[in-house]
């Protein structure tokens, strides 16, 4: 499983999610300009790189029982 290229892009797509996460919940810890300026852009981003994340995963789990 681990060789499937599509796994490899199945945990890419998680790590972007969690990075973009850490990122928001940073600023938000931090406050100040940052926090005004970014936070609803990248909640944003962390919705869209989590919707494609559970597409990528549907379609890895897909292929991988065959289509069945």
């Amino acid at each position: 499983m681990a060789r499937d290229p599509l796994f490899g892009l199945v945990v890419v797509a998680m790590a972007a999610v969690a990075i973009i996460l850490m990122i928001g919940i940073g600023g938000f810890g931090k406050g100040g300009e940052f926090n005004r300026k970014y936070a609803n852009k990248l909640m944003r981003m962390r919705i869209m790189a989590q919707f494609v994340a559970v597409l990528i995963i549907l379609l890895f789990v897909f292929i991988t029982r065959g289509g069945e």
